[in-house]
């Protein structure tokens, strides 16, 4: 039976990887963004607002998906805009598909947010307990991938489809522009760093240094997608979604300093967020990329310097288990650090990084 899927967010780094993935898989792929870019070979690009129903059905108004992916979200300053505007997308587009009847699953990518809480208070709750296992219950706070899941569950149950939700840790993958990008953040730093010879600083907290983490290789997260979306004991599950290794910062970050020829700094006796250290970098990789032919010289569309900080600077340890997914057959293994240097060696090849 063919197989359509319709990628919401296929600009992000979840979905441009999933979509890839997808079409070199042999599915009919549908890519949905407010800009959807071209550069996917095979996908048809879909202009359309998921905030706005009515472009929403003049632009899926002939499309007959049989998978649907969300990867999409759109930051806001306070949690109770962030489950407004946030389950709305998902509803609206659910909504808009909903009278075709061609949708047999939908995929909601979430992340460890889940267990760890919103920016808003990330990383504080009491009931925390690592390693993250699924059939942890919600915390009791406001939080907008739970209005996300809520969405999928009632549209489920009215319209009939299964479901699964995916929840990586930090993704590491291709994409220029995204808001939440540690590897690309990290790759611009480096450089900055080698070109001015600054320290190579690490900007996190003492625990993240020195304690057990993991993430998530956008490749991998892409092939979870669709294994779930096309096995029968996946169906209307939620699914951590991680590498399968675990490091320290401490040992991962003298690997990344060695792959962009530096020394890594001894850890700083006072806590230095990327914030502050590239403060004033704007000017500076502008100059970079003149000087190397760089195919980006806006910094703001390749580091997101908040989201690293907020990752590297929780206070407590975060390990993700996988032993659902591992149980249920999908046994793929990714070393992290390899992620990072394959994302190293893409950003160089696309004249992103010198």
């Amino acid at each position: 039976m063919e197989r359509s899927a319709l990628v919401a967010g296929a600009t992000g780094i979840v979905g441009n990887n999933l979509a890839r993935h997808l079409l070199a898989r042999g599915w009919s792929v549908s890519g949905l963004a407010r800009r959807p870019g071209t550069d996917i070979a095979g996908m048809l690009p879909i202009a359309a607002d998921l905030l706005d129903p009515a472009s929403l059905g003049s632009a899926l108004r002939d499309l007959r998906p049989t998978h649907v992916f969300f990867t999409s979200w759109l930051a806001q300053k306070t949690e109770a805009e962030n489950i407004l505007i946030n389950s709305a997308m998902v509803r609206n587009l659910l909504d808009a598909l909903s009278s075709a009847g061609s949708v047999r699953h939908v995929a909601l990518v979430t992340g460890l947010k889940h267990y760890l809480g919103p920016f808003e208070s990330y990383g504080q709750s009491s009931l925390i307990a690592t390693p993250f296992r699924e059939d942890q219950p919600r915390l009791d706070t406001e939080n907008f991938y739970y209005a996300q899941e809520d969405a999928v569950f009632a549209a489920a149950k009215r319209d009939g489809f299964s479901w699964s939700i995916h929840r990586p840790h930090t993704i590491i993958g291709y994409a220029v522009g995204n808001a939440m990008n540690m590897g690309t953040t990290l790759a611009a730093y480096a450089t900055i760093c080698r070109e001015i010879g600054r320290p190579f600083l690490f900007p996190g907290s003492a625990t993240q240094w020195n304690a057990l983490t993991d993430m998530t290789d956008a490749r991998l997260l892409a092939r979870h997608l669709e294994w779930a979306a096309t096995t029968d004991a996946a169906r209307n599950q939620a699914f951590n979604v991680v590498n399968g290794d675990v490091f320290r910062w401490k040992w991962m970050w003298g690997r990344l300093a060695a792959w962009f020829g530096l020394q890594p700094a001894a850890f700083p006796s006072e806590r230095l967020p990327l914030e502050r250290q590239m403060s004033d970098a704007g000017p500076i990789w502008s100059d970079i990329a003149r000087k190397h032919h760089l195919a980006e010289p806006d910094l703001n569309r390749l580091a997101s310097a908040w989201h690293t900080d907020g990752d590297l600077g929780r206070p407590i340890e975060v390990v993700t288990d996988m032993g659902k997914s591992r149980r249920l057959g999908f046994l793929d293994y990714q070393a992290t650090d390899e992620s990072f240097f394959d994302l190293f060696t893409t950003l160089r090849e696309k004249r992103i990084i010198p």
